[in-house]
């Protein structure tokens, strides 16, 4: 192929970057007794200096080198590498007082350090760096930042005498040469070479730096007469003949193990030879005789020539000599051959002729010679050419960086402010430094511009201009027309600033090659650039009309024929660029941008350049064509030769299998500025080319000439030529566009969010994004692509697949850079299958440039189509157009499974079911759409998705679940109800079913809860409700509430009754507080209000179970206190309540609250308490009729309701003022029948009265409740009160009797007995309780004989009471008496019986 031909010609390529001037580190030093000499004595120079193993992959060194430039008595030196970005790796060094000579900076490697040797007018110096290999192992440098050999030069003891010495007098330096050379000898010694004002060479020699020494000078002469026979020579000086004629212009030196050679070129065009060891001139000889001389250059001083070294270890010494004479110059190369006897010659190779006028500087190596000139018009002029294998002297030509236009044109209806800020700062064309030198000229050195960002400048920039126009306009008001011409007057006038300081910053002062690498570069005043080569397809176009003409046209191709037809087309296509003007360029510019056909644009100019064709350039055009044999063929060759599409995508490489070594190649923003500048050349080059051919074509087409197309078959093969030209030219622009297309700044967080967001698709590990990484100024796209991504692949395929060319240990500039641009092209190109350059733009969150890149490639690319709108809606859901992001996603889909990045996309994770490939993109796209909250696009896209998924089950579930999620988020809950009921998958279903109860519970949205049909999820959520009203707690959640009125609307009163009945159970057991409780009632009322709705025969319900026994899913098993997990409970037997069941559990509900609001403390016992503590409680806190009620409802005895009232009574009694305060309270708690009454009641006789009432209101058997309360106040000592001794005796004397026998009160049973004995005999009988006294014919009377017996044995017991015995007689004198009238009672009633 073509493109695999060595290229002819070179491209400059600017590795300026946008950064701000970098801010070096400042050395100033003042030599002690020196005469300051005008800083402007010599003119500016600049030098390079390549370290030794830099073209070794595993050197430390490698792709490093150092560049210095000198002004007046500064020197600034830089060191500059294209794989790592060096800090601290710039020094600006002043020696006051001293200018440099030119090229008087020489740098010299030792196993340790890196020795600069500097020259001076007065001075010469001596600084010691430590060597990069030093620092660190090549091996461990794997960041993209690595410290400068300069970092600390700060500590050098430059002002150390042992390191510079002052230049003496005698000899002197020869005012009328600036020649100079500097080495190191084997031992360390510092060498330096200066022509001597009385002529020849003089040399100082400081000792090593680590050993003491003085400084020796040496002039370079001989001895002795016995040498001068020996050697054959004797230096001018010794003969007497010497003179300004033999002082050295230009001086190199070579060395050797223990000696080094010294070459001059002196004024008298000889060169001579010299051994420093030895101190003898080897050998003279005279140039003269190698060019053609005449008289007068043979009498001139030969100020300007140059000599260069060339040292190869297979071919030995190389010297180039550039001859100057007037008008013309010469280059001579010669080989340094070695006879016996030490003596040496030198062998001629070649000659070559230059018409440039002034040699700036010029290179060589063992093959060629490169030369940089400046011409007649004072622009750059750079040549080069192979003196071995270029017999015919043709100079191959660089084609050099053109300065940017002189002038901007602005249209009328353009803002002239965006236009000169969008041509002042498009990448590429001005510097940072240019800009800022004519900012502080503009702003009349108002303020200080110092170390300002792209975008800080820019605007800076427009402040500055804006300022000074609106100071320049003095009317108030002035026409548009007015307004736009002053703008574009004050426009101009700054552009015109920076374009001449971009011109000053940017003369070449030197050429700098490296020997190892072959690399060549432009050292300018303030930045430097690189010389690449030229594709055959650039060179040919770029090619001037006469190096066309004498193009060798059978090293183009094998084929002359063609070879001589490719030419001719191109010659067409460059009639027809340099035909074309700005405006008929500018239709082609819009008709790309604007995503026209180019077609149309092409017929447009070409219709254009017809009418206009002043200079009958169509004839010439014509003319030229009919000398092409093929047109066809030549085109479609030359298309071939232009299109990096490829039929597979390129490998995506291995990044973690990039070797050590190799990890950081090319990784430096500087290789990264030469690369992307190398492909936006190109693509400016073939866009330019491309549309000339376009215009070519047409105009074949317009022609129709059958001498030319030829028959209609190869009319069509032109139509299709045609449209694959198009294409050609919209990926050459899209690409160049990409090349000047800044990247934003992103910060860090946005970068982490959007690692995110790619972690969902997982993307993360496809790009390796470094946020943090440093970068000098504002990239472009197409740099930050290079540097994150593409440099990886294409390091990994050029040096680790197999059988590769590069894949050695020696690295060739020329062969690599050519490489790494041509591998980098197909990954930006449009057409390939490849998606890495969008991905990397998705990546970098450079979604504005991304929207754009797509809007150009999507009318006519029809590769990567889905993948594009799969982009396209990344970049609008962060504009925040979520629909407009939707359907690109839909319309991605289409391509899935088409294209290698949607299969990237879809691959499915471990362990995932695997679906059909569309699916996995639509779920990828969902979770994406989750993570930045946009449930409405989710439902509209997995609602789209269904109807991919129609016999897939689980998909189907899966998306109905994820419609389901988001409805109910948005809260639409008809719609998450209705994919609720739609999910096939019962276990999901269920999932959704519990989720919508405890959402709409959480959000109180229970009226659509309860309203839902549940059509065959009945059960399942009454389960649910069930089960969350048994897990959660009761007083914060109401899903009991929510259960009664779901079964109340669907009319199951049974179920709502027993839902509330559960609830109070729980509310007594769980909520013991006055709330819980009256909770408790308003749910027991409820339940009873339920049943009360059904027939009374269906009026029950199931007894709730406790609720430790409720079968909960999920639940852990019980265990034992000692980690057993305990038994489960049998089966308990059901029991039935009914509504009389419920009603007594209301009641005790309701006196449960009563007591509790009676007595808050009472509430933690009260709660869960049955009736018979319930009365316990009600007795203590004195709610007697509280007591009463529930005893009668529960058929409990009212023993304890007296037993606690006669308590009350007995306290009260003994009690004081507070006791009777106090018992107020619960005596107005029970309802006391209201008394007529004469004086003030205390609370005691009140709470006497009250067990009065109770003990006439609530009758016992067999006087129980008497018996009890006369018992308790006789345990306590309590005297009994009259009432209730009368209304004992009434009911139950004979009782009242023995309780008195029982607490010993002897002398009231006597009484009670004396009285008893006569309401028999008649006297007061009514009192107890005897309707008829004692008569023959009233019943059968009986006293309670056993009582009374004991009650005399205790009388007589105690006779020695004389009270006793009295009591004792009276008694028994009572009783014998009534005993003889019941005998006459009863005599008479039996002879009284008929």
């Amino acid at each position: 192929m073509a493109a695999a031909l060595a290229a002819r010609s070179c491209l400059e390529l600017s590795a300026a970057g946008r950064a701000p001037p970098r801010s070096p580190q400042e050395l100033s030093f003042v030599p002690p007794g020196i005469a300051p000499l005008p800083a402007g004595r010599y003119s500016d120079s600049a030098g390079g200096f390549c370290y030794q193993e830099s073209a070794q992959l595993g050197a430390a060194t490698r792709n490093r080198w150092v560049r210095w430039s000198t002004s007046g008595d500064t020197v600034e030196l830089v060191e500059e590498s294209l794989d790592v970005n060096l800090l601290n790796n710039a020094v600006r060094l002043r020696i006051q007082g001293c200018p440099f000579l030119p090229g008087g900076i020489h740098l010299c490697e030792v196993q340790s350090h890196l020795v600069v040797l500097l020259l001076t007018a007065q001075t010469v110096h001596r600084l010691l760096l430590p060597h990069p290999a030093r620092l660190y192992r090549s091996e461990l440098i794997t960041e993209s930042q690595v410290q400068s050999v300069f970092t600390d030069i700060s500590k050098i003891h430059i002002r150390d005498p042992s390191n510079y010495y002052v230049i003496p007098s005698v000899p002197g330096l020869a005012p009328n040469s600036v020649a100079s050379a500097a080495w190191l000898s084997s031992e360390g010694e510092a060498l330096f070479a200066l022509p001597s004002a009385s002529g020849g060479i003089f040399v100082l020699k400081l000792p090593p730096p680590d050993a003491p020494g003085s400084v020796s000078v040496v002039e370079l002469k001989q001895s002795s007469v016995v040498q001068r026979f020996l050697t054959g020579w004797m230096p001018t000086a010794i003969r007497g003949d010497g003179g300004p004629s033999d002082v050295p212009v230009s001086l190199s030196v070579h060395c050797l193990d223990h000696d080094a050679f010294l070459f001059a070129l002196c004024q008298d065009h000889k060169l001579r030879m010299w051994s420093y060891k030895d101190q003898m001139c080897l050998m003279v000889a005279d140039l003269l005789e190698f060019m053609p001389v005449s008289r007068d250059l043979r009498l001139a001083a030969g100020t300007g020539h140059r000599l260069r070294l060339a040292f190869s270890q297979s071919l030995g010494l190389y010297l180039g000599v550039y001859m100057h004479a007037p008008k013309r110059g010469q280059f001579c190369v010669f080989q340094l051959v070695s006879t016996e006897s030490n003596r040496y010659s030198l062998d001629h190779i070649s000659s070559l002729f230059s018409s440039q006028e002034t040699l700036v500087d010029f290179a060589l190596t063992s093959a060629e010679i490169w030369a940089l000139w400046h011409n007649e018009e004072n622009q750059t002029v750079v040549k080069y050419i192979n003196f071995e294998q270029n017999v015919a002297g043709q100079w191959n030509q660089v084609f050099v960086q053109p300065l940017p236009e002189e002038e901007v044109t602005v249209r009328q209806d353009q803002d002239p402010r965006e236009i000169y800020l969008e041509y002042l700062f498009m990448p590429g064309r001005f510097t940072n430094a240019a800009i800022q030198k004519a900012l502080q000229i503009f702003s009349q050195g108002t303020e200080r511009h110092v170390d300002l960002t792209w975008d800080e400048l820019r605007k800076e920039v427009t402040l500055a201009v804006e300022n000074e126009f609106q100071g320049s306009v003095t009317e108030y008001e002035c026409s548009p027309e007015e307004f736009w011409q002053l703008q574009v007057e004050f426009w101009s006038k700054f552009y015109a600033c920076c374009l001449q300081y971009q011109e000053a910053l940017s003369r070449p002062l030197a050429l700098h090659l490296n020997p190892y690498t072959s690399m060549v570069c432009l050292l300018k005043k303030g930045s430097m650039s690189f010389l690449v080569p030229c594709s055959l397809v650039d060179h040919l176009y770029l090619l001037s009309n006469e190096h066309l003409l004498t193009e060798d046209d059978a090293a183009i191709f094998e084929d002359l024929e063609m070879s001589r037809d490719v030419v001719c087309l191109v010659q067409c296509l460059r009639l027809i660029g340099e035909s074309i003007s700005m405006e008929m360029a500018f239709i082609m510019e819009m008709a790309c941008s604007r995503l026209q056909p180019p077609e149309k644009a092409a017929e447009q100019i070409l219709e254009d350049l017809i009418a206009n064709d002043t200079e009958n350039v169509m004839e010439d055009i014509h003319s030229k064509l009919q000398e092409i044999r093929n047109p066809i063929h030549a085109i479609g060759l030359l298309i071939r030769e232009m299109d990096y599409e490829t039929d597979a995508d390129m490998e995506r490489a291995p990044h973690l299998a990039l070797r050590m070594s190799l990890s950081q190649l090319f990784g430096s923003s500087t290789a990264a500025h030469v690369v992307c500048g190398g492909v936006a050349k190109i693509c400016s080059v073939r866009f330019l080319l491309c549309r000339d051919l376009l215009i070519l074509q047409q105009l074949l087409l317009r022609l129709g000439d059958p001498m030319v197309l030829g028959g209609g078959q190869l009319f069509q093969s032109q139509q299709d030529l045609l449209h694959r030209t198009s294409p050609l030219l919209l990926s050459y622009f899209l690409i160049r566009w990409a090349s000047q297309c800044l990247a934003s700044d992103v910060p860090v967080d946005t970068l982490e969010s959007n690692l995110q967001h790619l972690s969902v698709l997982e993307l993360a590990d496809t790009t390796a994004l470094t946020p943090h990484r440093l970068v000098s100024g504002p990239q472009t796209i197409v740099e930050l692509f290079f540097q994150e991504v593409a440099r990886k692949h294409i390091i990994s395929r050029l040096f680790l697949q197999p059988n590769t060319s590069l894949a050695e240990t020696s690295l060739n500039w020329p062969h690599l850079i050519t490489s790494i641009v041509t591998d980098f092209l197909p990954l930006l190109w449009p057409s390939n299958p490849s998606f890495l350059f969008p991905e990397c733009l998705m990546g970098s969150c450079q979604y504005t440039q991304l929207q754009e890149y797509i809007r150009l490639l999507q009318p006519w690319c029809h590769v990567n189509m889905g993948s594009c709108c799969f982009m396209m809606g990344r970049c609008y859901l962060v504009m925040g157009e979520g629909h407009k992001a939707l359907d690109c996603f839909c319309q991605a889909a289409s391509e899935v499974g088409r294209e290698e990045f949607l299969d990237r996309l879809i691959q499915p994770e471990e362990g995932e079911v695997v679906s059909t490939p569309r699916l996995q993109y639509y779920n990828k796209v969902l979770r994406l759409l989750e993570m930045l909250g946009l449930p409405e696009l989710v439902i509209e896209l997995a609602t789209l998705a269904i109807m991919e998924s129609a016999d897939d089950w689980r998909s189907q579930a899966t998306l109905r679940t994820c419609i389901f999620k988001h409805h109910l988020d948005l809260g639409h809950n008809s719609e998450a109800y209705v994919a609720l009921t739609q999910n096939p998958d019962p276990g999901r279903q269920l999932d959704c079913l519990r989720q919508l109860v405890v959402v709409l519970c959480e959000r109180s949205q229970l009226q659509d809860l309860v309203e839902f049909p549940y059509v065959n999820l009945h059960n399942e959520v009454v389960g649910i409700i069930e089960s969350h009203a048994r897990a959660v707690d009761l007083m914060t959640h109401n899903y009991y509430e929510l259960l009664y009125a779901f079964h109340v609307y669907r009319h199951n009163y049974r179920k709502a009754g027993t839902v509330m009945f559960e609830y109070g159970m729980r509310l007594g057991r769980e909520v013991r507080t006055l709330r819980g409780l009256q909770k408790q009632g308003n749910c027991f009322l409820a339940a009873i209000n339920c049943l009360r709705l059904i027939r009374p025969e269906y009026a029950w319900i199931v007894q709730p179970a406790s609720g430790a026994v409720y079968e909960r899913p999920g639940a852990s098993p019980k265990r034992s206190h000692d980690g057993e997990c305990m038994a489960v409970p049998s089966t308990r037997q059901i029991e039935i309540l009914e509504l009389e069941d419920l009603e007594r559990e209301c009641l005790l509900a309701r006196i449960r609250l009563t007591l509790v609001e009676h007595d808050v403390s009472a509430a933690a016992v009260a709660g869960n308490s049955t009736p018979e503590e319930t009365v316990s409680l009600l007795v203590r806190a004195g709610l007697f009729d509280s007591a009463i009620t529930l005893c009668q409802t529960f058929k409990l005895p009212l023993t304890p309701i007296f037993e606690g009232l006669t308590f009350k009574c007995i306290n009260l009694q003994l009690g004081g003022e507070a006791a009777q305060a106090k018992a107020w309270d619960w005596l107005a708690a029970n309802q006391l029948s209201a008394l007529v009454t004469t004086k003030e009641s205390s609370a005691t006789d009140e709470a006497w009265r009250l067990l009065s009432s109770y003990l006439e209101r609530y009758p016992s058997q067999n006087s129980l409740y008497h018996r009890c309360v006369i018992n308790k106040l006789l345990a306590h000592g309590i005297p009994l009160p009259n009432w209730l001794i009368n209304s004992y005796k009434e009911v139950d004397a004979a009782e009242l009797l023995r309780l008195y026998l029982n607490y010993d009160l002897l002398e009231e049973a006597v009484d009670l007995v004396l009285e008893y004995v006569d309401a028999v005999l008649g006297k007061g009988h009514q009192y107890f309780g005897i309707e008829v006294p004692l008569s023959p014919a009233s019943p059968t009377m009986w006293l309670p004989y056993t009582a009374i017996d004991q009650l005399l044995q205790a009388l007589r017991e105690s006779s020695a009471s004389e009270n006793s015995v009295v009591l004792y007689e009276k008694l028994n004198d009572r009783m014998e008496d009534y005993q003889q009238k019941v005998s006459v009672a009863t005599m008479e009633r039996l002879y009284c019986r008929p």
